[in-house]
């Protein structure tokens, strides 16, 4: 086993292109070598700015390794010597950069900056927000642009420091104008697009969110390894207890108003679900309501079990570094609290410290509980007070009785006296009731039942009274004390029950993945953590139940009763149950490509049964016709056979050059020959065979790095599958711009458009998604014209064109930049 320790990855994360990381990640090289450390530059991408370039003056840097790839030659970083140099510190830039295939290389730099971690070397990166796995979709619906390139966020959440590059967004379209940024060509289109104020106010936004959130993981994780229990008023984090009675909608409204005073606030709703009264009679109906409107409001809801439920709401109050804790005033009336002593309200006020604790009232306050009693088993209170009340009643009511003497009878005094310990067992149960039975007994013998004043029998009939008396009271308790069990029991069930309805609510949301089955486990029976593991652990504080074949749940924290386990066990067969439909999903993943080879084998014979045949049958009609010595044509028909016959072969000729090229993209076997292209030599070409197309001017529009016979085939294929979409007496549009070392062609048609859930199925080959003529072509022109695109290291996709119709984007990178130098929207390095 080696002893090398691993390296520390620092993150400089921006919210854009031109903050700063990369300036900032080369400064701190430069300063860690000045103390003496070894610091290596393994790949750093300036961009041609020149105060970037300053700061590699006096740092060693690696020399980039040359590689081919479809006909042209690209740089990368040479992971292989900066392994044999192993520095103490590697400065590794563009975090999200996907590296060129080929020779063993790793597809991902991230991946590549493991290798150095594992190695034990201390890497320094950076990255901007939009390269996020997270951050994807929502990127995109910001920018429009999509990100072609991202990093897991889990792997950037390992690093051992993120420290967050931030501009003001109207300092960066400064640096933006002043050129400090792109070339002064292209700032204009730049400001224009990507770069607009509300672009990097939202992509600002979310880089200052993820790191606050990073920053609070960091924070918990500090307080749980100190076992720091009080608050820290870091962040306003308002906690508010639902019981799923009709006050809970008011209760959340007062937390979210709370919660809303302060930038940044977090609203919880919590409920406990225990095994005593409180549980029974809950309204689910009510909760799920209850949660739609968290959540509606941008809040969490959180089910945790817990037997106190002040004890348990402090809890996750504090494991959650809650500031403040919402609930509602009691609904018990003023007899019913002095009769049973505080409630959950004064004892969560007693235990919160330093919680600050809101007591909301609301229309149902002192009007009486809906629910049962308040505890699974007798409080202290009234453990203490049963056994005192079977004492001291019969002796108040003998007082009492003793007073009256002559005007109740000896039944009447007995039936009080029954009524007394009936009043006990309530309060005190079972035991508290016999104390009462006995005492109650002995002071009707002694102070009602002849002779008065002693602890004699001369009346049979009054000795069977007597015993009866007994009898009868310990049968009243007995009873009081088993339906106070039953109802303790059922209640429990009802918890569960409810717990279980939770779970069952949750996976129909969609939380059935395995790590929000986790969470919700450890968070449900109140543990430190909850992870699946292939063998059951040996340590104290750990409960392991199995999850299914190879596969336990490992729980840390206190331990749990046996009617908790019974829920767990439940919790554990929905893990299992998940942990079984993941390995199914990679069965079917593996599965899945052979499924796919099986459908574009049918669509291409399908294809070729129709498609094929149809210019071959007219070519062989034709020559057939020529051949023929029965007639004789004018030399008009037979130039006309001739064309057809040529128009056919010809036909004939590009649907088998697309197959063939397809099938050499699917292999992987395509030889390009990318050179310097400019758009003048290619588009006449492409165009040639469509006459209704409008060209905007191209002055100004640099080369771009292109193989020219397949860029003419990309634009043909676009053109011609435009023009089958224009309406009569409209024109094709073709434009072209340069932004960010790319150039943008845009085929514009004005057709019916495609919908979004058709553009899944846009690119697949063998289909005519919406064509109006399907009579004609194999379906291949989309789908090649994005394979071929993307060989050349460009990027084809649609967009809406305003006001109705379709537009593809091809982008392509400059002639001059390989590409890895290419800065562009969707793979921009930082300054």
């Amino acid at each position: 086993m080696s002893d090398v320790r691993s390296g520390r990855l620092k993150v400089y994360l921006g919210a854009a292109p031109g903050v700063g990381k990369t300036y900032r990640m080369l400064d701190e090289g430069r300063r860690r070598a000045a103390r003496g450390a070894d610091v290596v530059v393994g790949f750093a991408e300036c961009h041609g700015r020149p105060l970037t370039e300053a700061m590699l003056d006096g740092l060693e840097t690696v020399p980039r390794t040359s590689c081919a790839c479809r006909g042209g030659r690209f740089e990368e970083m040479d992971l292989a010597v900066l392994l044999a140099r192993r520095p103490q510190v590697a400065i590794v830039d563009e975090f999200a950069h996907t590296n060129v295939p080929g020779e063993g290389r790793n597809a991902k730099r991230w991946q590549d900056i493991e290798v150095l971690l594992d190695a034990g070397v201390d890497v320094i990166t950076a990255l901007n927000i939009q390269h996020l796995e997270s951050l994807n979709d929502v990127v995109e619906k910001i920018t429009g642009v999509p990100q072609h390139e991202t990093v897991p966020d889990e792997v950037v959440r390992r690093a051992w420091q993120i420290e967050l590059v931030d501009m003001e967004p109207e300092g960066l379209r400064r640096r933006m104008a002043h050129g400090n940024i792109y070339a002064p060509e292209k700032v204009d289109a730049a400001l224009a697009n990507y770069f607009r104020p509300g672009n990097l106010t939202a992509l600002r936004q979310l880089a200052l969110l993820w790191v606050a959130d990073r920053v609070d993981e960091a924070l918990q994780e500090y307080r749980s390894q100190h076992g720091i229990g009080r608050v820290w008023e870091t962040r306003e984090r308002v906690v508010v207890a639902l019981t799923g009675g009709p006050e809970g909608d008011t209760l959340i409204r007062r937390a979210a108003r709370i919660a809303d005073r302060s930038a940044g606030g977090d609203l919880l709703a919590v409920h406990v679900a225990r095994s005593d009264g409180l549980a029974a009679g809950v309204s689910h109906a009510s909760l799920a309501r209850q949660r739609r409107l968290v959540e509606d409001l941008g809040g969490s809801y959180h089910s945790v079990v817990g037997d106190d439920v002040a004890a348990t709401l402090v809890e996750f109050a504090r494991a959650e570094n809650a500031t403040q804790l919402v609930l509602g005033t009691s609904r018990r009336g003023r007899l019913a609290r002095f009769l049973t002593g505080p409630g959950t309200g004064e004892t969560v006020t007693e235990l919160s410290g330093d919680i600050d604790v809101h007591r909301v009232t609301h229309e149902r306050a002192g009007r009486g509980t809906l629910l049962p009693s308040r505890r699974r088993t007798l409080s202290t209170a009234r453990l203490i007070a049963g056994p005192v009340t079977g004492l001291v009643l019969p002796v108040l009511l003998t007082l009492v009785l003793a007073q009256m003497r002559g005007t109740l009878n000896l039944t009447s005094e007995a039936l009080l006296f029954l009524l007394a310990v009936v009043g006990v067992a309530c309060i005190g149960g079972v035991t508290s009731a016999v104390i009462a039975s006995v005492t109650a007994s002995l002071l009707l013998n002694y102070w009602f039942i002849p002779p008065v004043g002693a602890f004699t029998l001369d009346d049979p009939n009054a000795l069977l009274a007597l015993a009866v008396f007994a009898v009868v009271a310990a049968i009243v308790a007995a009873v009081v004390d088993r339906s106070l069990r039953l109802s303790r029991r059922s209640a429990r069930a009802t918890a569960e029950a409810e717990t279980m309805s939770s779970l069952a609510g949750s996976i129909v949301r969609g939380e059935a993945t395995i790590p929000a089955l986790l969470e919700r486990t450890r968070e449900t029976f109140g543990m430190e953590s909850a992870e699946l593991v292939d063998e059951p652990p040996v340590a104290l504080g750990v409960t392991a139940v199995p999850a299914g074949p190879g596969a336990w749940l490992a729980l840390r924290g206190r331990t749990l009763s046996s009617s908790e386990r019974r829920v767990l066990a439940a919790f554990t067969a929905h893990v299992g149950s998940a942990v079984e439909r993941a390995r199914l999903a990679e069965a079917a993943a593996e599965v899945e490509p052979v499924k796919a080879a099986d459908r574009l084998r049918t669509a291409l014979l399908r294809a070729v049964g129709h498609d094929l045949r149809t210019p071959l049958a007219a070519g062989w009609a034709a020559v057939a016709s020529l051949r023929s010595r029965d007639v004789e044509f004018p030399p008009e028909d037979r130039d006309e056979l001739l064309a057809t016959a040529d128009e056919s072969m010809a036909k004939l000729n590009r649907l088998v050059e697309n197959l063939l090229d397809l099938s050499r993209l699917e292999a992987g076997a395509l030889t390009l020959n990318l050179r310097a292209t400019s758009l003048e030599e290619v588009l006449p070409m492409a165009l040639a065979e469509v006459s209704d197309v409008d060209v905007v001017d191209l002055e100004g529009i640099p080369a771009v790095l292109a193989d020219p016979p397949l860029l003419e085939r990309v634009i043909a294929n676009l053109v011609g599958n435009a023009a089958r979409h224009t309406p009569a007496g409209k024109r094709v549009l073709v434009t072209v711009s340069a932004l960010a070392g790319r150039v943008e062609l845009r085929v514009v048609d004005r057709g019916p458009g495609l919908p979004a859930e058709g553009r899944d199925h846009l690119f697949e080959p063998f289909q005519r998604l919406g064509d109006t003529d399907n009579t004609t072509g194999l379906g291949l022109g989309l789908a090649l014209a994005r394979g071929l695109t993307e060989a050349m290291n460009g990027t084809l996709s649609p967009e809406d064109t305003p006001g109705g119709g379709l537009t593809m984007v091809v982008s392509l990178p400059f002639a001059a930049q390989t590409l890895s130098a290419v800065p562009t929207e969707q793979n921009a390095g930082g300054a």
